[in-house]
Protein backbone atom coordinates (compact mmCIF):
# COMPACT_ATOMS: atom_id res chain seq x y z
CA UNK A 1 0.00 0.00 0.00
CA UNK A 2 1.53 3.39 -0.88
CA UNK A 3 1.50 5.93 1.79
CA UNK A 4 3.05 9.47 2.64
CA UNK A 5 2.88 10.75 6.01
CA UNK A 6 3.88 14.34 6.23
CA UNK A 7 4.97 15.59 9.92
CA UNK A 8 6.40 18.75 11.99
CA UNK A 9 3.95 21.33 10.56
CA UNK A 10 2.97 23.86 13.44
CA UNK A 11 2.50 27.42 14.74
CA UNK A 12 5.58 29.65 14.15
CA UNK A 13 6.20 33.45 14.56
CA UNK A 14 7.09 35.29 11.35
CA UNK A 15 11.23 34.69 10.46
CA UNK A 16 11.16 31.48 12.42
CA UNK A 17 11.85 28.09 10.85
CA UNK A 18 10.21 24.79 10.89
CA UNK A 19 10.96 21.37 9.04
CA UNK A 20 9.13 19.46 7.00
CA UNK A 21 9.04 15.67 6.56
CA UNK A 22 7.45 13.04 4.30
CA UNK A 23 7.69 9.39 5.40
CA UNK A 24 7.08 6.85 2.33
CA UNK A 25 6.53 3.35 2.21
CA UNK A 26 4.70 0.38 -0.14
CA UNK A 27 6.84 1.18 -3.28
CA UNK A 28 10.19 2.26 -4.20
CA UNK A 29 11.08 5.63 -3.23
CA UNK A 30 14.27 5.83 -4.83
CA UNK A 31 12.61 5.67 -8.16
CA UNK A 32 9.97 8.69 -7.83
CA UNK A 33 10.78 12.59 -8.21
CA UNK A 34 9.52 14.15 -4.83
CA UNK A 35 7.78 17.40 -4.55
CA UNK A 36 6.39 19.87 -2.24
CA UNK A 37 2.67 21.64 -2.57
CA UNK A 38 0.62 24.08 -0.45
CA UNK A 39 -2.37 25.20 -0.10
CA UNK A 40 -3.92 28.39 1.80
CA UNK A 41 -7.12 28.82 2.29
CA UNK A 42 -9.22 30.14 -0.29
CA UNK A 43 -6.33 29.84 -3.22
CA UNK A 44 -5.08 27.51 -5.65
CA UNK A 45 -2.38 24.57 -4.50
CA UNK A 46 0.86 25.95 -5.53
CA UNK A 47 4.09 24.52 -6.43
CA UNK A 48 6.46 24.48 -3.59
CA UNK A 49 9.55 22.82 -4.68
CA UNK A 50 10.80 19.46 -6.02
CA UNK A 51 13.78 16.99 -5.80
CA UNK A 52 15.07 14.36 -8.99
CA UNK A 53 15.74 10.57 -7.82
CA UNK A 54 19.50 11.20 -6.17
CA UNK A 55 18.90 14.60 -4.77
CA UNK A 56 21.26 16.39 -7.08
CA UNK A 57 18.85 18.46 -9.11
CA UNK A 58 15.90 20.98 -7.27
CA UNK A 59 13.65 23.45 -8.48
CA UNK A 60 11.95 25.72 -6.35
CA UNK A 61 8.97 28.68 -6.80
CA UNK A 62 10.54 32.24 -6.95
CA UNK A 63 8.67 32.97 -3.65
CA UNK A 64 10.54 30.55 -1.19
CA UNK A 65 14.24 30.69 -2.97
CA UNK A 66 16.53 31.18 -0.38
CA UNK A 67 14.59 30.26 2.31
CA UNK A 68 13.39 26.81 1.51
CA UNK A 69 15.73 23.77 1.04
CA UNK A 70 14.39 20.45 -0.08
CA UNK A 71 16.62 17.13 0.71
CA UNK A 72 15.95 13.25 0.36
CA UNK A 73 17.72 10.21 2.24
CA UNK A 74 16.90 7.25 0.43
CA UNK A 75 17.82 4.98 2.22
CA UNK A 76 15.28 6.09 4.79
CA UNK A 77 12.58 6.97 2.59
CA UNK A 78 11.86 10.36 3.59
CA UNK A 79 12.14 13.97 1.92
CA UNK A 80 12.55 16.90 4.18
CA UNK A 81 11.78 20.59 3.29
CA UNK A 82 13.74 22.54 5.60
CA UNK A 83 11.78 26.04 5.98
CA UNK A 84 13.25 28.99 7.04
CA UNK A 85 12.91 33.18 7.63
CA UNK A 86 9.05 32.23 7.30
CA UNK A 87 6.62 34.78 6.24
CA UNK A 88 2.98 34.91 6.61
CA UNK A 89 2.14 34.28 3.59
CA UNK A 90 3.82 30.81 3.85
CA UNK A 91 0.86 29.85 5.79
CA UNK A 92 -0.86 26.53 4.00
CA UNK A 93 -1.70 23.04 4.30
CA UNK A 94 2.02 21.25 2.84
CA UNK A 95 1.65 18.30 1.40
CA UNK A 96 4.40 16.12 0.03
CA UNK A 97 3.62 14.16 -3.69
CA UNK A 98 5.64 11.34 -5.74
CA UNK A 99 5.77 11.60 -9.92
CA UNK A 100 7.28 9.15 -11.86
CA UNK A 101 10.01 9.49 -13.57
CA UNK A 102 9.04 10.42 -16.88
CA UNK A 103 10.56 13.84 -17.90
CA UNK A 104 13.74 14.86 -18.05
CA UNK A 105 13.17 18.68 -17.05
CA UNK A 106 12.71 18.94 -13.13
CA UNK A 107 10.38 22.26 -14.65
CA UNK A 108 8.06 19.72 -15.86
CA UNK A 109 7.60 18.73 -11.67
CA UNK A 110 6.32 21.99 -10.64
CA UNK A 111 2.82 20.94 -12.00
CA UNK A 112 0.91 18.55 -9.75
CA UNK A 113 -0.60 16.46 -12.44
CA UNK A 114 2.65 15.48 -13.00
CA UNK A 115 2.44 13.53 -9.40
CA UNK A 116 1.03 10.34 -8.55
CA UNK A 117 0.57 9.85 -4.87
CA UNK A 118 0.15 12.59 -2.21
CA UNK A 119 0.05 12.78 1.13
CA UNK A 120 -2.48 14.02 3.84
CA UNK A 121 -0.72 17.23 4.27
CA UNK A 122 0.55 19.40 7.56
CA UNK A 123 -0.84 22.85 8.55
CA UNK A 124 2.02 25.67 8.56
CA UNK A 125 0.94 28.32 10.67
CA UNK A 126 3.19 31.67 10.48
CA UNK A 127 2.07 34.48 12.76
CA UNK A 128 2.85 38.30 12.27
Amino acid sequence: QVQLVESGGGLVQAGGSLRLSCAASGWTFNRYIMGWFRQAPGKEREFVATINVSGGSTAYVDSVKGRFTISRDNAKNTVTLQMTSLKPEDTAVYSCAAALVIFSRMEDYTVAERYSYWGQGTQVTVSS
